[in-house]
């Protein structure tokens, strides 16, 4: 849903769940910090016992328009992104056709604005048909309408250094990124979970840990020495964050980014054979997910980033082997965020709008997203109640696919405005009809 752009006051809102403020919204921006200031006829919410951060962003989402629309469209994942608290999402590459030229990326674009409910930022593959032989016209991409700014073969890693390395020097004269998915083809081929001891005793082939942790490790050296950007998709091994944190000490220009999954599942998941938990790259074990939350908590890992990967219930209501990898994430990734980091003291509300908001938006050049709650900033907004629990049920959320893996599961808060340049996308019930 969304309401007219007309006047908005939140009163006794905590501000990244520290500061009590109202805040005043006008025109698109951020007027003032007093209800006193709000205009006549200004309609209010009651921000009581609610936290307001800055509009969520999400690097990494697959919203499968063109060509997947029985999976998700645009439209689909959009509201579900603003029932997620997200105000901004980036479009992965991986559609049929492929997001490789200028025309295809401003196809998704256009559609993005044409739904307005979050801004749609199309990434372009780094390679043609994501074949990861040739590079695609990144140039032309990104002085499209559309301004890509991040480029990306997700799903599919850019497994060719020499290609890899020409992408990294290409994108620098544009300010560009390179958004590795890790996974060593060869090290993995027939791969169908993590490698180890879970693996063995399902009889499942094993994904070992070094076939991520060898693609990044190359590719931070490549970026130390074309002096390039590029930035480690969906992170999941303790041996992962230990060389990014190595590259960080260096000054390479690496980030990395962590999904929820891989915040708060393991590979003891897959011990069912519920496909729901089959993804890529695998879940890993307890070490992992602790490495990997500990990464995120101190700022190693940069952002964390949802990997919404939508299915149709085809794909995944099947025996194992032939299911196909991923998870929607973009209703539950703020909930788990708060049931894995901030209910277990690692992270603040504040660290929360730095993984999901500020840095997205500066890894992904965003302009207007990720800015502080302050006064003539964009009225860009996330409110959330932290203690409106609620149970994860796929078949109620906005998404057209219904694979999530917290199916069942409660999360602690939940997102109950989002705000886009002033206008409501979402709002929850618990706002009596806003």
């Amino acid at each position: 849903m969304t309401t007219g752009a007309g006047p908005i006051v939140i009163t006794g809102v905590s501000l990244y769940g520290d500061t009590p403020a109202d805040l005043v919204l006008e025109g698109g921006a951020i007027v003032s910090l007093s209800a006193a200031d709000a205009p006549k006829g200004a309609t209010v919410i009651d921000g009581a016992g609610l936290i307001a951060l800055p509009g969520l962003v999400d690097l990494h989402t697959h919203l499968r328009e063109p060509g997947r629309e029985d999976a998700e469209t645009i439209e689909t994942g959009s509201r579900a992104a603003a029932a997620g608290g997200y105000v901004a999402v980036h479009a992965m590459a991986n559609t049929t056709p492929v997001a490789d030229t200028a025309g295809v990326v401003e196809q998704v674009w256009h559609r993005g604005r044409e739904i307005g409910l979050v801004d749609v930022f199309p990434v372009g593959a780094v390679t043609v048909g994501l074949a990861g032989e040739h590079l695609a016209e990144l140039g032309a991409m990104a002085l499209s309408a559309a301004r890509v700014r991040v480029f990306s073969d997700d799903g599919k890693c850019v497994h060719d250094p020499v290609v890899m390395r020409r992408a990294l020097e290409y994108v620098k004269a544009f300010d560009g990124v390179v958004a590795q998915h890790a996974q060593d083809p060869r090290l993995t081929e027939g791969s169908q979970m993590h490698e180890g001891i879970v693996s063995g005793e399902l009889g499942l082939q094993g994904w070992p840990a070094v076939a991520e942790e060898a693609i990044v490790a190359r590719d931070c050296l490549l970026a130390e020495h074309v002096g390039g950007r590029v930035h480690i998709l969906h992170l999941s091994t303790a041996g992962s964050v230990e060389i990014v944190r190595w590259a960080k000490a260096r000054g390479i220009h690496v980030t990395a980014e962590a999904t929820p999954h891989h915040l708060f599942l393991t590979d003891e998941r897959a011990r069912g054979y519920d496909p729901r938990f089959k993804v890529n790259p695998p879940l890993r074990p307890e070490a992992d997910v602790e490495a990997v939350r500990a990464g995120l908590a101190d700022g190693t890992i940069d952002v964390v980033g949802t990997d919404h990967a939508p299915h149709p219930d085809e794909d995944k209501d099947c025996e194992w082997a032939t299911a196909a990898f991923g998870m929607i994430g973009l209703e539950t990734a703020l909930g788990i965020v708060q049931k894995a980091l901030v209910e277990t003291g690692r992270m603040t509300w504040r660290d929360v709008a730095r993984v999901m908001s500020e840095r997205p938006a500066e890894i992904g050049r965003v302009e207007g997203h990720g800015r502080p709650l302050a006064v003539g900033e964009p009225a860009n907004v996330t409110l959330v109640n932290p203690r409106l629990a609620w149970t994860v049920n796929p078949p109620a959320m906005r998404s057209r696919s219904h694979n999530s893996p917290f199916s069942g599961i409660e999360l602690p808060g939940s997102v109950v405005a989002t705000i886009l340049r002033g206008t409501v996308t979402y709002a929850h019930d618990s706002l009596g009809g806003l």
